[in-house]
């Protein structure tokens, strides 16, 4: 599967990925009201409005880019209607064409981790049938647990041609109270790189060899460059997923450490700052109805701003 996101970004020469983290504060006044007089004030409506809302983005943005993140949270939040509206974005985003990252920050030991790999990235057997039951691409993985937490999701992996992204340096504000810790000399991020470095050498087929990356990439917030670029070579042979542009103060400039000298080994996440910039003075005058022609000169923008940084 890593395979198949490099030649998307190699196509679309773009190294973006679009959260799809949608919020009903992001979605237009008119796409609300439609779903409510259809469906009433449930949660029914609000998973409908937010697929409504991510179709009309995905529809603008998927010849730009090369891979969507929706972040399960947003969906979660709206109960079994909002994890219907989930699963259909994730397939209209692969009918697209579209490398899908599902943001679910999973981690557990045992059958409850192989139980949460089997959900998002693989299939579970039902009599003689076997169905895929969210079908990402890839997933995001917490690996505080250990390798118990992790291994399982390495299975999967390498049963079904997918991937993960092992959170690393998040992007947040207070990720030093854990991250930054020195152990035996060393801040914990980097111990944790280490052992990416240990998954991603595991789960290279010939396939992934031929291209120089494994199935096992990291996540590295874009507010903290410095560590990214220690942490690209801790890491040499993952591709970095990079959260932290744009809304939450990154900006092209800060990722060039993230990146090979190829051009590859990065793709960058923007959620709010492409799926709300509607609501943005830069882009005020598309209007709600514009909302999705909003999205797309910002992921234009989002283009230009890390081509120019990369050179």
């Amino acid at each position: 599967m890593i395979g198949k996101l490099i030649t998307n970004i190699k196509k679309t020469q773009a190294p973006i990925v679009v959260g799809l983290d949608p919020m009903l504060g992001f979605v237009p006044e008119y796409i609300r009201k439609a779903v409510i007089r259809e469906q009433g004030e449930t949660l029914e409506a609000a998973g409908e409005i937010i697929y409504r809302f991510n179709e009309g983005i995905v529809e603008a943005v998927s010849d730009l880019i090369p891979a969507v993140k929706p972040q399960i949270a947003m969906y979660e939040q709206f109960g079994i209607p909002g994890l219907i509206a989930f699963k259909r974005t994730v397939d209209l985003c692969r009918a697209k064409g579209l490398v899908v990252i599902g943001d679910v920050k999973r981690g557990d030991i045992g059958s409850t981790s192989a139980a949460y790999a089997t959900a998002h990235l693989g299939k579970i057997k039902i009599g003689d049938t076997e169905i895929a039951p969210f079908d990402e691409d890839f997933a995001t993985v917490n690996p505080y647990l250990g390798s118990d937490g992790v291994n399982p999701f390495l299975d999967v992996c390498r049963a079904n041609d997918r991937g993960i992204f092992v959170l690393v340096k998040t992007s947040n504000p207070s990720s030093g109270e854990f991250q930054d810790k020195e152990s035996d000399g060393k801040p914990m991020y980097e111990i944790v790189g280490e052992k990416v470095n240990e998954w991603a050498e595991s789960c290279m087929d010939a396939s992934e060899e031929a291209c120089g990356y494994s199935e096992v990439g990291a996540v590295v917030g874009a507010t903290y460059p410095e560590m990214g670029k220690r942490l690209r070579t801790i890491m040499p042979k993952s591709y970095i997923l990079v959260p932290g542009y744009g809304a939450q103060g990154g900006k092209g400039k800060d990722l060039v450490h993230f990146f090979n000298d190829d051009g590859l080994g990065a793709i960058v996440n923007s959620s709010r700052g492409i799926i709300a910039a509607w609501k943005q003075e830069k882009y005020a005058s598309y209007g709600e109805t514009g909302y999705a022609d909003a999205a797309r000169e910002a992921v234009l923008d989002m283009k230009a701003d890390i081509a120019e940084a990369l050179g």
